[in-house]
């Protein structure tokens, strides 16, 4: 009887268009955004910022920007971790060389070079898709791993090829570096997930989402009804890698501090963010935040339920974590390839024709 829209009337087009059209639905996120910007701040600690929250915050928003150009444009991208590592290195370069730049505008621009880089690499889109897409941009993340280690220019020619983030001040408190606090982190990484996943959202559901659409049911078809296939692969590859970048430049400057390319943006983040995207639910907003909250919470449960409760070895129960992400990947693709965001979609169906099975 809770979740019932018997008597909730729209008399408008703009109520009628709106994100939530359900009253039941707006009152929960409203008061999961409240409780987010006006509680958790109180009461992070160091803990939970760095093993829980700030992980989850970064890793959502790779899996949104990953899953615009997956889910809904239906281009295949094995780079996730390259593109992460130029959103890594373009916040170094710009922190070192414009001390006085503003972190939020560092953020942005290294967004922007990372979609820049992000649309040359996706040209060959345009020519060949699937696996041979997918071999494409599988070589980019390795070309981008490979081009950070050698070319000494990107980390100013540090002896050890290791890029620290110096310390940056937002409104009075330390940002960056040792001294910040974690609320501080944490309030800047959620206000720009926040913000760019709803201008996520709103984007697919108007004209340049429908293009996406259009191109990942059946391009030729799209391509007879007017969408351009050039413009349209290039748009998703540059708002993709966009959010790709600002992930990898707050997972660098506000996250870690301190990062080799080769150890933090190797194959095994591509890997990640895509099953983060394929378990959430293709085609998702909300999926990614579900995939991304799955695949950072099961390591610390499986962890503090096998070592720390049963008194089973660190590395047994690492090799058990490993064996059940497979085994989840293989069951999601089988039972439900739109993943958790289809089953929590079915339920809230479900609960809306409660008690009546019809």
């Amino acid at each position: 009887m809770l979740y019932r829209e018997a008597g909730q009337f729209k008399t408008s087009y703009t109520a009628d268009q709106g994100i939530f059209p359900i009253a039941q639905d707006r009152w929960v996120v409203w008061a999961f955004v409240a409780f987010a910007f006006l509680v958790v701040p109180f009461v992070v600690n160091d803990y939970w910022a760095n093993a829980i929250l700030l992980p989850l915050l970064i890793y959502g928003m790779a899996a949104l920007g990953l899953n615009i150009l997956v889910g809904y444009c239906g281009q295949i991208s094995l780079g996730t971790g390259g593109f992460m590592a130029v959103g890594a290195y373009a916040s170094y370069k710009l922190m070192t060389a414009f001390p006085e730049m503003n972190m939020i505008f560092v953020v942005l621009l290294s967004g922007g070079i990372t979609a820049a880089v992000g649309s040359m690499f996706g040209l060959p889109s345009l020519r060949i898709k699937g696996f041979y897409l997918a071999v494409a941009t599988l070589a980019a993340q390795f070309f981008l791993v490979w081009l950070f280690n050698k070319v000494g220019w990107f980390y100013n020619y540090s002896a050890t090829g290791q890029i620290t983030a110096p310390e940056r001040m937002m409104f009075g408190y330390a940002l960056t570096g040792p001294a910040a606090e974690p609320w501080v982190k944490y309030l800047f990484c959620l206000t720009f997930l926040a913000v760019f996943a709803l201008i996520a959202k709103n984007l697919v559901r108007g004209r340049i989402g429908r293009n996406w659409m259009a191109i990942r049911d059946m391009d030729i078809a799209a391509e007879l009804i007017g969408v351009r296939p050039l413009m349209t692969k290039l748009s998703a590859f540059a708002v993709s890698s966009f959010y790709v970048g600002m992930a990898g430049s707050l997972l660098f400057s506000v996250y870690l501090g301190a990062v080799e390319v080769g150890e933090v943006f190797g194959i095994n983040v591509s890997f990640l963010v895509l099953f983060m995207v394929i378990i959430g639910g293709l085609g998702s907003i909300v999926g990614s935040f579900m995939g991304a909250a799955f695949l950072v919470l099961l390591p610390i449960l499986l962890k503090n339920g096998m070592v720390d409760g049963l008194g089973m070895m660190p590395v047994t129960a690492k090799h058990v974590e490993i064996l059940l992400m497979g085994l989840l990947i293989i069951f999601f693709l089988i039972v439900e390839p739109h993943g958790l965001a289809r089953l929590w979609q079915i339920a809230k169906e479900k609960l809306r024709m409660w008690p009546f099975p019809y």
